[in-house]
């Protein structure tokens, strides 16, 4: 099977994931006057969809009552039942300037936000039906939100106008995602004014972490509908076919902002308006509903996330012990910030080696960085060694150096990155499967078998031997690099949508290739 394919779960196997994530149960909404009127400036007054319909009521007609001791008093059979109420799990931020305007001859008041109201509502009904799965939506006001993910897991912004956020409240979103939230940002009717402000906003609260295109290998894409490309509508009615049309920012190995620029929320209601841009609507719902997923599926991982280890050996001096040494690149060049610390704390337990739990991060164009017998170097994405970068590492592995590759979370797109990188380095060297017998396999564990995620088992069948390539210079090890991510093993926390080894191999294969470093 090749290896972009996704996941091929079957209905059991699906419903079993999404209940072993965590949170549980059903759907309300409020029922408020969907209109809205442009800022100055803007695109003028916009009306997407009625309001959202009402809950329904639970009457119990034709029950009868068991007797009760005094003095206790049985409901009328006319009262409503009370369900519990479902858990919280996306709040939809209330966005835009309060204006009044008439309606049906009656004065409302409305935001922008407003404009979609049953949007969410409608989402989680929908997956409720198709996942087996209840949550419900709330609205958030940012003056009275604890910004806390543990509270709710996911905000919606979502809108048509120009908007503007103070500093008070970038400062506590920055603070939500880091700690585990998800922000989904979503152009209602695909309108350029709130795509912009979005955009703005996103830049002012994530300094140095930019949006950028998602890719369809991404597990959002996949969580739970396996999505390939999209259809959009327009708004004479015509249609076209393109990829996903979303956007990220990128925490570790979760995407804790998705934005769309083409309006989802219509899609999520069922209903559509002859302006804007949209994804139509079946796939709009199958896209929010990989989303509601996506988010279950790495909250845990998020909250992890927001710890740091500590390598409390940083400031000590190196001498002649064992120091990690991993890559800065252009890329997401740090995606398992826990990974290396605990891959020392291994080695050090079930070795000889001196390891210190000191990482020392360095680019190849610094000439520290050949003072390592070890380069590591990992990401999702796709990077560009400079030429110089490129000589650099060819003169580092050519002299003895050996550089560790990983393709975090199996992604295709550094897959492809590494090897185009590599033969510019090493022109001429190509890399090929190491096979079973080699050293590095047997120099401290005797490793023949290893475990891989279910992600691999799925889409690779029953996989069970290392998968390791190399490019051998002298009949030594130059560069040793893994399709099947080893760094998510390390940081011994599940990764729900990680092509990799699971823990206790991926732990072995990092403490072999460290001594196979040092005594080669």
């Amino acid at each position: 099977m090749r290896p972009h394919q996704t996941p091929r779960w079957d209905e059991l196997s699906r419903r079993k994931f999404i209940e072993g994530i965590g949170l549980a149960s059903a759907v309300g909404g409020a029922g408020i006057p969907a209109i809205a009127w442009a800022d100055e400036g803007d695109s003028g007054p916009i009306d997407c969809g009625p309001p959202p319909r009402a809950k329904p009521h639970r009457r119990t007609g034709g029950e009868s009552f068991p007797p009760l001791p005094l003095p206790v008093t049985p409901l009328r059979r006319s009262e409503k039942k009370r369900p519990p109420s479902p858990p919280a799990l996306v709040g939809k931020a209330a966005l835009g300037a309060t204006r009044w305007t008439t309606r049906d001859g009656k004065r409302v008041q409305y935001r922008d936000w407003m404009t979609d109201p049953a949007d969410v509502n409608a989402l989680l009904r929908w997956t409720s039906d198709k996942l087996g799965i209840n949550y419900r939506a709330v609205e958030v006001d940012f003056a009275h939100f604890s910004f806390d993910p543990r509270e709710l897991p996911a905000l919606l912004l979502a809108g048509h106008n120009k908007f503007q956020l103070d500093d008070e409240v970038r400062a506590k979103l920055a603070r939500y995602v880091l700690d585990g939230g998800t922000i989904l940002g979503d152009a209602c009717c695909g309108w350029s004014d709130f795509t912009d402000s979005f955009r703005r906003e996103m830049e002012l609260i994530f300094t140095g972490r930019p949006l950028r295109k998602m890719l369809p290998e991404e597990p959002v894409f996949s969580s739970y509908h396996k999505l390939g490309d999209l259809t959009y509508k327009k708004g004479d009615g015509s249609t076209f076919v393109e990829p996903p049309c979303l956007e990220g920012i990128d925490f570790g190995c979760r995407a804790g902002v998705i934005f769309s620029p083409r309006d989802l929320t219509c899609g999520w209601d069922g209903h559509e308006h002859p302006r804007g841009t949209r994804v139509v609507i079946d796939q709009a719902r199958q896209l929010g509903a990989n989303m509601i997923t996506y988010i279950l599926g790495t909250f845990q991982l998020g909250r992890f996330l927001s710890t740091t280890k500590v390598y409390h050996e940083a400031a000590e001096p190196t001498r002649d012990d064992f120091v990690f040494a991993q890559l800065i690149h252009e890329g997401d060049w740090d995606p398992d910030p826990s990974a290396v610390h605990n891959l020392l704390k291994f080695a050090r337990d079930n070795s000889t080696l001196e390891v210190k739990f000191k990482r020392a991060n360095v680019r190849l164009n610094d000439p520290k960085a050949t003072a390592y017998p070890l380069l590591y170097i990992t990401g999702h994405h796709d990077f560009v060694w400079s030429k110089e970068e490129a000589a650099s590492l060819g003169r580092y592995l050519k002299a003895g150096g050996m550089l560790l590759a990983d393709a975090c979370c199996g992604r295709l797109a550094f897959d492809a990155a590494m090897r185009r990188e590599i033969a510019k380095a090493l022109p001429g060297g190509k890399l090929e499967r190491i096979p079973a017998d080699h050293p590095l396999y047997h120099c401290l564990f005797d490793i023949g078998r290893v475990q891989y995620t279910p992600r691999v088992r799925e889409d690779f069948g029953q996989l069970d031997a290392p998968e390791l390539e190399a490019v051998t210079i002298d009949g030594r090890l130059a560069v040793v690099y893994s399709r099947f991510d080893l760094g998510n093993g390390w940081e011994q926390f599940p990764h729900a949508y990680s092509y990799g080894l699971q823990e206790r191999s991926a732990m072995q294969l990092g403490t072999n290739m460290l001594v196979y470093a040092v005594t080669h």
